[in-house]
């Protein structure tokens, strides 16, 4: 396969009318549950994707929800593992506090590893906030109520489950699953500790009501905020090919099996299924059924290498050097 050159230096949705959104109704009537629960609430922590530290967050968690910083707020980058080093998260923050005076607190974490230290500093943390805080109307109480919110498929109930594991050593209380949307619902209290006693609250991953940005949306669907089949894995596959070659990241030639870097993402794939034998029968216009390259299967397993890490740590907010 020739190189192409030069790549693309920017990325276009294949229509002008088309735009990235996913906002179902459960959104909507997450939202409202979110805010009638608020006065029963102590700290708010908002989990989010730490490969996409400044893309796709939803202001309403920290305008709406906390009131501007009036509750304690507790921002969460997890899954770590897959974005690298200290000093890219040293970084992310500076940028993240550049941005966002206000946000204070962020703590990096790995939900898939009880050991991690940024899952074992939450509770601390949160606990010290709420101390330290004007409780209101709840100052009398000597529980700590904890509220987990954030978009789509970030961990937000893996965190919960993790946390009531270490310290309660109490199996799994809240649903997770691998796609967005599994938490449809604002939960029931879930108890996180003993003494002081503290309990979590499960909310659904709510996006911004319009993404009027297509690199963010095409960014929340490419780390899985948004179920697949709503923007479609070819043109996931493409953006982040488009990614890739921007950031001169082309760890994916020797993964895809490719002679050299390409910018075209049919040509990438195509190619890659040809070589690992993915083929499928296709039923043509005048009732022939042709057997042709399942290009499908090779953008799932494209997206697939990204999101298990095989491309290495990446950050998708990174800026070109």
């Amino acid at each position: 396969m020739s190189l192409v050159n030069p790549f693309r230096t920017s990325f276009r949705l294949p229509s002008r009318n088309q735009r990235i959104n996913w906002f179902p109704g459960h959104m909507t009537k997450g939202m409202r549950q979110i805010q009638q629960k608020l006065r029963t609430v102590d700290c708010i922590v908002e989990i989010h994707d730490a490969r996409i530290p400044i893309a796709g967050r939803n202001s309403q968690f920290f305008e709406t929800i906390t009131g501007n910083g009036v509750k304690p707020h507790i921002l969460v980058l997890n899954k770590i593992d897959l974005l690298g080093s200290t000093k890219q998260q040293r970084e992310i923050r500076k940028q993240l506090q550049s941005e966002q005076p206000e946000l204070r607190n962020i703590i990096f974490t790995n939900c898939k590893d009880q050991r991690n230290h940024g899952v074992h500093d939450i509770l601390p943390l949160a606990t010290k906030l709420v101390a330290e805080s004007s409780r209101f109307n709840r100052a009398q109480s000597a529980e700590n109520n904890i509220m987990i919110v954030g978009v789509p498929n970030v961990g937000k109930s893996s965190i919960i489950n993790v946390l009531r594991n270490v310290h309660l050593k109490k199996r799994s209380a809240a649903r997770v699953g691998a796609i967005a949307g599994i938490t449809r619902a604002v939960g029931e209290r879930i108890k996180i500790q003993e003494t002081p006693p503290v309990y979590m609250i499960d909310t659904p991953g709510i996006l911004q009501p319009s993404v009027t940005d297509d690199e963010m949306g095409m960014k929340l669907a490419l780390v899985g905020c948004l179920p697949d089949h709503i923007v479609g894995e070819d043109l996931i596959a493409d953006y982040l090919l488009f990614w890739l070659n921007k950031h001169k990241r082309y760890e994916y030639v020797e993964k895809m099996e490719l002679q050299a870097p390409s910018d075209n993402i049919s040509a990438v794939l195509a190619e890659y299924a040809h070589k690992q034998g993915m083929f499928h029968r296709v039923k043509q216009f005048n009732g022939q059924v042709e057997v042709m390259t399942n290009l499908l299967a090779a953008s799932r397993k494209f997206i697939s290498f990204f999101r298990t890490g095989q491309f290495g740590p990446i950050n998708l907010d990174e800026q070109c050097t």
